[in-house]
């Protein structure tokens, strides 16, 4: 059953399953027809998210367990709606004790039942990396000591970690240990106990990115396949779910495989009979590189949105503001203008900083691989640890999904785009080296299949999570011409796109994926599809921004603030992205809750960039002083001219950036795909990255919105209307039909237009492009009339052009629906 629009919900033990029911005459009434959840297998305590998941066979009970799951389900079915749920094939959670199969490895080693569902190199002990200190130091302390308290004998450590020890070690185990006996001890267990920050360089099994508390499985075995998701297949199966996101597909041995084979099992699943009909919905959250394309034989509805989250972005932008933007960062914060050089000493940073051991055993199985072959068996290691390297520094995509003996068309392009990014640091007389890894990748070089398959899943399960964390998690925190355009998913290289290019992608989309899913702001973005839609006016005023940068710089005392620049501007651009409606300059309590936001955010940023301050070794000092100046900022005592300057600066782009929220949401919901809203962003989404991004809804303010009892919000007004037609004419958003417009005359380039048929209904949308210097200091929605001068519309069918000026008159969407 494919969903008309979703609605993103964060479940956990503050918001479960309960919440959520008694809001669904909410949600009918806005014209959902699908809540779209966070993960609901049990998770480890107190979780948030959900993705840290501990034992997926079970509803999670911190969110009312199968029960309240069943009756959120029934109250959704009286209201003609539905659910989906996320699911988690990819990682599990290991930290805290919780998860049994984890606890089962560690105490039984490669004898587990469960040795084999986790991505682990038995060459050695498994490390488990808790340590605060080396192990000598550890044991000093007295850190790791032994408790009986669950009637088997555990290992503690630090009273927070609890580890099981083998069988064999349980009995006369006595209750204390000198050290020299609890490192015999230790030393015969399947784990080793190591120095937390070995990980990087250590560790032997396959985590979620860099965090050590995820620990990798091997979903491509048959076994963990039904294991992990037998509990989706009977929700299915009973009709209390009606589809599916799957989380990080990219980190999978073969997610073609994998979605095809979920896609058949789901299939296969004889429903209950007062189930709704038609098959699952599928889609898989997966970041599209520059240039790269869905493949079209998954078996999938398409993706869970970011592309169109970027899409949707760079539409909003002017091209004409980009060179100013990217001289004004360079020139104030010293950095380079281009993204390319930050992405790539962000990738040597990651590859070298936090991906060493995963690095190691990728050019291990090439190593093997390599000499499985005469043509190849000459290769050293260093020779294959170098192009590996390299081509991890300029892959143009996550990855490829290669097999090891085959490789689908579609990648042939991306090893092409890698051997030319590649070749200006390949070692002289090296580039045959580059070519057998890319041969290997591609399914047809030499050697043993079985070492192949092996090497190319190392290859393709290390290039994902180097783009993501260098990408979006480092690179993304250092590069600031701009805001708006560094966030999940987005090609920070590509500053804006005109209106060709957005009906090319809308009209690929209704061709391959009509159904997949449009998504504006989601539980990972790094700003509020609000915050982007603000700062998104700045590139049609450039010259006015650098004006005010400069003057906000001197109120703040930047230049001698003890400050890097870079971070200045970046702040900058959030005190004015994030800055809450309605927010007067004066009001001190607001502005200390705001302050203390941003401060959160600033410091995430500046241990995400590594520059001045990380994770790993927090600079206190260089952060205590940031944070104290951004505080100060927010203090009406101590700069009221400086925040009157800010809140000025709002109210003049008050206009531009309110018709960039709501052009982005006409968008999503009118152009094919299905619609999500992530949850509270029906009203403005002044959000900052997560968990500023999570916390709670006021849901009571949007129910007395929609009834009427207080002053509705256009942007919430927008998007009932518009669910209201897709509740209307779902046969017209469900056809493939997309129909550019017409546009001529001087304004061209600041009106998109389509239409969308489906027997005699139509619905045909306008709206207003880059208004940002046109609404400057502006009250009104809209430009005058006289603005769009010969600016003319004509629709497809029709052979009356209609004047832009006479469109929009009071509104910068236009949407109607004749049926």
């Amino acid at each position: 059953m494919t969903p008309r629009a979703t609605y993103r919900l964060q479940f956990h033990r503050d918001f479960p399953f309960a919440a959520a029911q008694a809001l669904v005459p909410y949600f009918r009434q806005l014209g959902i027809s699908h809540i779209y959840a966070s993960p609901i297998t049990t998770a480890r305590s107190g979780s948030q998210h959900g993705y840290d998941v501990v034992d997926p066979t079970r509803v999670n009970p911190e969110l009312g367990g199968e029960a309240g799951l069943r009756s959120l389900v029934a109250e959704l079915r009286s209201h003609g709606m539905g659910l989906m749920m996320d699911i988690v094939p990819n990682h599990m959670g290991v930290a805290g004790g919780e998860n049994p199969w984890w606890n089962d490895v560690l105490a039984h080693g490669q004898a587990s039942s469960f040795a084999h569902y986790f991505d682990i190199d038995w060459s050695e002990r498994l490390l488990l990396p808790i340590l605060g200190t080396p192990l000598e130091e550890a044991l000093a302390q007295g850190a790791i000591a032994i408790d009986h308290r669950d009637g088997q004998p555990e290992l503690c450590v630090y009273a927070e970690h609890r580890l099981p020890l083998r069988p064999e070690d349980h009995d006369g185990l006595p209750d204390t240990l000198d050290s020299h006996a609890l490192k015999a001890l230790l030393d015969r267990q399947h784990y080793r106990l190591g120095w937390w920050r070995t990980a990087d360089d250590e560790l032997n099994w396959r985590r979620f990115f860099t965090i050590n508390e995820l620990a990798g499985l091997r979903i491509e075995e048959p076994e963990v396949f039904d294991a992990v998701h037998a509990l989706p297949l009977r929700l299915w199966r009973e009709g209390l779910v009606d589809g599916v996101r799957i989380d990080h597909v990219d980190g999978l041995t073969d997610p073609a495989g994998y979605c095809r084979t979920l896609r058949a099992r789901l299939a296969a699943e004889p429903r209950v009979p007062d189930a709704p009909s038609g098959p699952a919905y599928i889609v898989v959250e997966k970041i599209l590189g520059p240039g790269e394309s869905l493949p079209a034989d998954w078996d999938i509805d398409g993706t869970s949105g970011y592309d169109f989250m970027e899409q949707a972005s760079a539409l909003l932008h002017d091209p004409d503001g980009e060179a100013p933007l990217r001289t004004v960062w360079n020139r104030f914060a010293g950095r380079p203008a281009d993204f390319a050089p930050e992405e790539l000493r962000a990738r040597q940073d990651m590859l070298s900083w936090a991906f060493s051991s995963q690095l190691s055993r990728c050019v291990d199985g090439f190593v093997a691989l390599a000499a499985s072959a005469r043509p190849t068996s000459g290769y050293s290691r260093a020779m294959l640890h170098r192009a590996i390297e390299r081509l991890l520094w300029v892959f143009p995509v996550y990855r490829t999904y290669g097999t090891g003996s085959q490789a689908p068309a579609s990648d042939a392009d991306i090893r092409d785009r890698a051997r030319r990014a590649v070749a200006a640091f390949v070692p002289p007389g090296e580039s045959g080296v580059v070519d057998a890894i890319l041969c290997w990748l591609a399914g047809e070089g030499p050697g043993r299949p079985d070492l192949c398959a092996e090497a190319v899943r190392r290859f393709q399960q290390l290039s994902a999570p180097i783009a993501a964390k260098a990408v979006e998690d480092t690179a993304f925190y250092r590069h600031g011409p701009l805001l708006s355009r560094t966030d999940v998913g987005f090609d920070a290289a590509r500053f804006a796109i005109d209106v060709d290019a957005f009906h090319r992608l809308c009209g690929d989309r209704a061709a391959h994926y009509p159904r997949a899913m449009l998504a504006t702001a989601t539980h990972d973005h790094k700003r509020g599809e609000d915050v982007r839609a603000r700062l998104a006016v700045l590139s049609s005023i450039p010259d006015i921004w650098e004006e005010q940068l400069g003057l906000w710089d001197g109120l703040a005392n930047g230049p001698s603030s003890g400050i890097d620049p870079g971070d200045r501007y970046m702040a900058y651009q959030m005190l004015l992205g994030t800055w809450p409606d309605g927010l007067e300059p004066d009001d001190r309590g607001a502005l200390a809750t705001f302050g203390e936001r941003l401060c959160a955010w600033q410091q995430k940023a500046l241990r995400e960039a590594k520059l001045r301050s990380s994770w790993q070794q927090p600079d206190e000092q260089y952060e205590a002083r940031t944070l104290g100046w951004i505080a100060a900022i927010c203090d009406p005592a101590r700069s009221p001219e400086l925040l009157g300057h800010i809140h000025r600066f709002v109210l003049d782009t008050q206009s531009a950036a309110q018709a960039n929220s709501l052009v982005q949401t006409a968008l999503r919901y009118t152009v094919p795909g299905v619609p999500d809203l992530y949850q509270g962003t029906e009203l403005p989404d002044f959000s900052m990255v997560d968990p500023d991004n999570r916390t709670p809804v006021d849901y009571a303010l949007r129910e007395a919105m929609l009834a009427g009892s207080v002053a509705n919000h256009p942007k919430l007004d927008l998007i009932r209307t518009l669910l209201s037609y897709r509740n209307k004419a779902p046969d017209v958003f469900a056809a493939s039909s997309y129909e550019a417009a017409t546009v001529t005359g001087i304004r061209r380039d600041h009106v998109l237009g389509f239409s969308r048929r489906c027997g005699e209904s139509e619905l045909r949308c306008a709206v207003l492009l880059r208004s940002g210097r046109m609404l400057f200091q502006s009250t009104a929605a809209v430009p005058a009339a006289e603005w769009w001068g010969d600016t003319m519309l004509t629709f497809p069918g029709s052979s009356e052009p209609v004047p832009a000026g006479e469109i929009f008159t009071d509104r910068p969407v236009v949407v109607d629906l004749v049926t």
